[in-house]
Order: structure tokens, then sequence, then C-alpha cells
């Protein structure tokens, strides 16, 4: 479910028409709909009821401070990765006790201050850096919370470049030796044993492999539960996101009438597949969700600059380009789109939309069906609320694009468009050149 949707022939996020944003902070823009991450966060933790269920968002898909602030004070923890993360996580006023550390380079520093913030979790991907963990937690006179993550070796059927649940991918403990690696663990001083952990990867599109997974560490996180006390299961995040039809999906009508295998993964199939297992268990079930909460709550606006007719291809030329929204030239992702303003009278053009800088890697879409626009019309990328502010770039020295948040019918700009000033501002010409 998402709230962007047509009122009229004006493309709205919630209750705001989004030309009135782009007319105000102009383009490339990101808008965020803060009632469709509510709405996600809710669903996902209704999909398994019974259960002691804590939400910890992986930031890494959308780390704004204004995002972060929304989903601590619906009650949600954090997945994060980096020491970076971490004080977003603090600089966005939120408690960080409810939130896990993950990642398989953790630094010293990193580790400290995850001690020093109070951090619920450690999930350690390896022997050495649950030393290294154990080592600065005896230097701060604490015990370190910790979960070692295991890899289940399971195939999760998603993107190469975004799956991490197989042997050969480098994160995790491999599930044969997470038992002895946990005895270890129970040797460490400065070290407290709180829980067990699996990822499979993002983007997954069925339930499939949650189950196996989940159906290969039970038994483990059972007998951590009898031995060591452990006191959460850790899910993981991975449940993918609608991406094809996006503007549609907003009803989710336009696939009920498809058999199961072909519908997207919800949080009731999870749900409901996943429940079982886990309430024989008796542990806290912790959720690692990110793209699933906020990909489907975020568009980019972009501006048509010029439409440029070729031989036997046509080019849309928009103002936002890979800096902005690198999926589809890093993942050959899909994102659907559609104009602000929609005219059902106008004849349908098909063209490479790209954007403008000096790769032809830069392209959003190939010989993609749109409404015909022209130069100054607007456009939205959907879906883009995941993977696209977070992973934007100054390449060709573009500044990073306005981001704004909307709830109801108010919406504010939540990060200001970087200026030339600000982008330079670290640089500095070295004396032998001056």
């Amino acid at each position: 479910m998402h709230l962007f949707k047509y009122a009229g022939n004006a493309l709205h996020c919630e209750s705001v028409d989004l030309a009135a944003v782009a007319q105000l902070h102009g383009t490339p823009t990101y808008v965020y709909s803060a009632g469709t991450m509510e709405a996600n966060y809710r669903r996902l933790l209704a999909a398994l009821p019974g259960l002691d269920v804590r939400l910890c968002y992986a930031m890494k898909a959308n780390s704004n401070l204004a995002v972060l602030r929304h989903f601590s004070r619906l009650g949600a923890g954090f997945d994060l990765v980096s020491g970076g993360e971490l004080r977003r996580v603090l600089a966005a006023g939120c408690d960080a006790s409810g939130s896990v550390f993950a990642g398989v380079g953790k630094t010293d520093s990193e580790i400290r201050l995850a001690l020093e913030a109070g951090i619920y979790g450690f999930h350690v991907e390896s022997e050495p850096e649950l030393a290294r963990i154990n080592h600065i937690a005896g230097l701060l006179g604490r015990k370190a919370p910790i979960a070692f993550r295991v890899n289940p070796d399971v195939d999760a059927g998603t993107h190469a470049k975004i799956t991490t649940g197989k042997s050969e991918n480098k994160f995790g403990v491999p599930l044969q030796f997470a038992a002895q690696a946990y005895e270890a663990a129970a040797r460490f001083k400065n070290i407290e044993i709180r829980g067990v952990q699996m990822h499979l990867g993002s983007q997954i599109a069925t339930v499939a492999p949650f189950a196996e997974a989940v159906e290969r560490i039970a038994p483990l996180a059972a007998q951590l539960r009898d031995r060591h006390g452990i006191q959460y299961f850790s899910l993981g995040g991975g449940i993918g996101a609608v991406y094809r039809d996006a503007l549609a999906s907003g009803a989710q009508a336009w696939w009920e009438g498809l058999p199961t295998p072909e519908r997207p993964l919800t949080p009731e199939l999870y749900g409901a597949t996943l429940a079982p297992a886990l309430r024989g268990l008796g542990l806290k079930v912790l959720l690692e969700p990110g793209r699933f909460m906020v990909a489907n709550a975020g568009v980019l606006l972009t501006r048509v600059e010029y439409l440029k007719r070729g031989h036997g291809r046509n080019f849309l030329v928009v103002d936002a380009g890979f800096n902005d929204l690198v999926r589809p030239a890093m993942y050959d992702a899909y994102h659907e789109i559609v104009p602000l303003s929609r005219d059902p009278s106008r004849p349908a053009l098909t063209a490479d939309i790209v954007g403008p800088i000096c790769e032809s890697g830069d392209t959003f879409a190939k010989d993609r069906a749109i409404q015909q626009v022209g130069e100054g019309e607007l456009l939205a990328f959907m879906s883009a609320g995941a993977y696209g502010f977070s992973m934007a770039s100054r390449y060709n020295s573009r500044p990073l694009p306005a981001e704004v948040m909307v709830r109801g019918t108010s919406f504010e700009l939540v990060t200001a468009r970087e200026t030339f000033e600000q982008a330079v501002a670290n640089e500095r010409i070295p004396s032998f050149l001056k």
C-alpha cells in the first residue's frame, strides 16, 4: 500500500499536489509519504500476532533524520551498519538501546561508540570480530551484548549483488560452525550472549527462502535458548517492494486475480508462514526491514529537459541522473515513470528515458511507453524511497538533491538541495600549487 495517487489528473502524495512541491523546491527532489511509512510499519507488526516482535528499521535504505525520527516515534529501533549510521540515530534524537549493529568490518571506534550508546546487540560476523568486541568492552568495563549472524546457505533468488545468505557470500558464520562459535563466545568474560541472527538478502519475492532458512536455524535457536539463555531470534530483512505497476499497487487490486505464486510477497503471507515455527521457540522476534518500509513511500521528481528524436529511437532527457538514483544503472532495476499531470488525450511516446550524465549507463528506462511530454514538464520515478538518496553521489559535480516529507495536506523540506559551496567546503588546494 502507498498514498501516491492521481486526484483528477494531478499526481498527489497523500493530499499534496506534487507539482506544488516541484514548483517550490525544484527538481530533482525526493518526496516521502509519512503516512505510507506508518502504514507499512503497522502492517508488518500486525502480520505476526501472538509474538513479541521488535522492528529494527534497516536505515541503509533511507537514513534521512526525519525518516528516522518518524520510525522511532512509532516504536521502531534501527538496524545499522556503521558508526555514521549510529551517529544519525543519535542526531535524530532517537534511543540506540533498541537497535542492532551489523556489518562485517566494524572498527574499534565504531564498537566503542556503540557500546557507549547502549546498543541492544552486535550482530557478529566472525570470531576475530568477537575477540575485538570483547577486548574493547573490557577496556570500557562493560559487557557487550552479541548475536552471531548465522549464514543458512539459502538461495533467496534475488539479484547477485544483494544476496547475503549463501555460503559464498562474505556475511556471517556458517551454520555448521555456529554452535562452536557460541561456545567460544561463552568463554569471553566481556561478552553477553543475547540472540541469534540470519539475513538472506534484499528484494526477496517469495516466502519459500525465509521458510527454509527459519527451518534450518530454529533448532540452533532452541539449543542456544536452553544452553545460553538467548533472548531473541532476528530474521533480518529482505521482504521485497513492488516496483512494476507501482502506482496501481496503492490499492493492491491489480494482483488480486493472480495465482498465489505470482503475487508479490506480502507481510500477511510472510507472517502466516513463519509464525508457527517462531511461536514454538518462545523468543523475542526481531525484524530488520528496510526496502519494504520506504521504497513505495517515496518518489523522485524530475523535469524534462529535452525530447531528442533520433533515427529509430527517441530520447527523453531529464534533469535527474544516476548520481541521484543509481538503481537502474547499478542493478538494472525497474522504476515506473509517470507524468505529474496526465492527459488521456495525448498520444503515447516510446523513448529511452535518460539523464544528463556523460555515460550511456545514465539510462532509467529503454523503449518505455509514456504519455507524450515535452520540455519543462514533470515526471515522477515511483518506488524511489529506498536506496535512492542514500546511494546518491556528486558525480559530474552535480549537487545532492533535495528531500521533502509529506503528512496529510502539508509538506516540509527535510534536506535542502546541496549548494556548490557545500560540496567543495572540505577541499583544499595545497600550498605547493598556490
